[in-house]
């Protein structure tokens, strides 16, 4: 009998062991899932090798900053969800990079590697409009969220797109900036302009941006003399910018990423050439480090802008805490690409905390109707049209003088006199 005892005493323990082990593990697991569903993974697709790494890299940064302000606690004013710890009462952002290296099929394979292995919520991208339109056909086709910052292609916005949203404004916006500066100097100071020449990569981007050039260069009887596409990551571009000072035309109308830009400023400083007046689109122009590498070499070439820390000095105040989180990633301050970045995160954010859930069809839906605040836009506001174009975005025309972008247009932007024409280069 008391053999028997024994035996059911310690059959019971072994139960009861048993049983308190899978109560831990239960209480485990369950902590564990409730911790990962505190999580909202964002894909962050950026090229960060290749020609436009430097940028990419840039705006990757620029999204961590947002992701940052966003789960951290800021006493920033006029920042939406700068003051809250996270989104929905405890969940935070995180960011998984993914890197396209300014090729289209590897954009399009990432997107897939994003949502169907990572399972990320959604993703922010590309900087090169060329990924930027195969990535976001996959999240088009799995009804995901894709939010695009920098790609100025007119064209992605004109797909009928549903998910699909861009903040910065297009080549098509910028084109129509410039020919308006560039009729406003011949009619207001006598500039004389009369001619295009358009130099321009040969992918999504320089090419849309090209012809959106020539289209509004028609309206206002600007002819244009030469059409140079070059190949993206080229080694040199002499014969392209001999093709453009054979030409010679007034003006130029610029669409070169990364180091691609600093090859086409060299190459025109090695020719002795340069038009009267230079403008870039969206564009390595824009990149404070690529201002630094080229030095006085940069000065006096213009472009678009829908930020620079001298408009943000006047302009957008509320965004200058927000630079400094990113200048500690970088070394440099925010730039008019990798801003777009960030706002795609902020503007995410709201419309994810607005919906109460991590509901793509509820966020969706809110971005497509209302209309957000957004201290890091210059116009302070993101609205999204049908197709999904920010209708809110604007640009002012700068130029850089000692590395600074000074703002010459519209007039009521305007803090400094356009240097015109563009000085010899033996004269600088």
């Amino acid at each position: 009998m008391f053999s028997g005892g024994a035996t059911t005493c310690a059959r019971s323990r072994r139960v009861l062991r048993s049983c308190i082990l899978a109560v831990i593990f239960l209480l485990a697991a369950g902590s564990a899932f409730a911790a990962e569903e505190k999580v909202i993974k964002i894909g962050a697709l950026f090229p960060l090798t290749g020609p436009a790494a430097v940028s990419g890299q840039n705006c990757l940064a620029a999204v961590q900053t947002a992701a940052d302000i966003i789960n951290g606690k800021y006493d920033f004013a006029d920042f939406p969800l700068a003051s809250k710890e996270g989104l929905l009462d405890g969940y935070r952002i995180e960011i998984v990079p993914g890197d396209h290296q300014g090729k289209p099929d590897v954009a399009k394979s990432e997107a897939e590697r994003l949502f169907n292995q990572e399972n990320v919520f959604a993703i922010i991208g590309s900087y090169n409009s060329s990924a930027s339109k195969p990535a976001s056909a996959v999240a088009e086709r799995l009804k995901k969220i894709f939010m695009c910052g920098a790609s100025s292609s007119a064209e992605l916005t004109e797909r009928g797109f549903n998910y699909f949203f861009r903040t910065a404004a297009t080549d098509n916006i910028e084109s129509r900036e410039f020919i308006d500066y560039i009729d406003y100097l011949n009619k207001n100071e006598g500039a004389g302009i009369k001619t295009l020449g358009l130099l321009y990569e040969n992918s999504e981007f320089g090419k849309h941006a090209a012809e959106e050039g020539k289209s509004v260069a028609a309206g206002i009887g600007l002819e244009v003399v030469a059409d140079v596409p070059f190949t993206v990551g080229a080694t040199n571009m002499s014969s392209e910018v001999q093709t453009l000072k054979s030409a010679n035309p007034d003006a130029v109308f610029g669409a070169a990423l990364g180091s691609d830009y600093s090859l086409m400023v060299r190459t025109m400083k090695q020719t002795s050439w340069a038009p009267k007046i230079f403008i870039n689109y969206c564009t390595g122009y824009q990149n404070p480090s690529i201002n630094k590498e080229l030095g006085s070499d940069g000065n006096f070439f213009m472009g678009g802008m829908g930020y620079s820390p001298e408009i943000a000095e006047v302009y957008m105040k509320a965004a200058l805490p927000a630079q400094e989180i990113y200048r500690a990633k970088t070394g440099f301050p925010l730039d008019s690409d990798s801003i777009q970045e960030s706002v795609c995160l902020h503007v995410l954010a709201q419309a994810i905390e607005k919906a109460g859930a991590v509901d793509t069809e509820k966020v969706a839906a809110l971005l497509r109707s209302e209309t957000f605040p957004s201290p890091l836009s210059l116009s302070g506001q993101v609205a999204f049209s049908p197709g999904g174009q920010n209708n809110k975005a604007f640009t002012v025309i700068t130029q850089i003088v000692d590395q600074k972008y000074r703002t010459v247009f519209p007039e009521s932007y305007a803090d400094s006199e356009l240097t015109y024409p563009f000085p010899a280069w033996d004269k600088r």
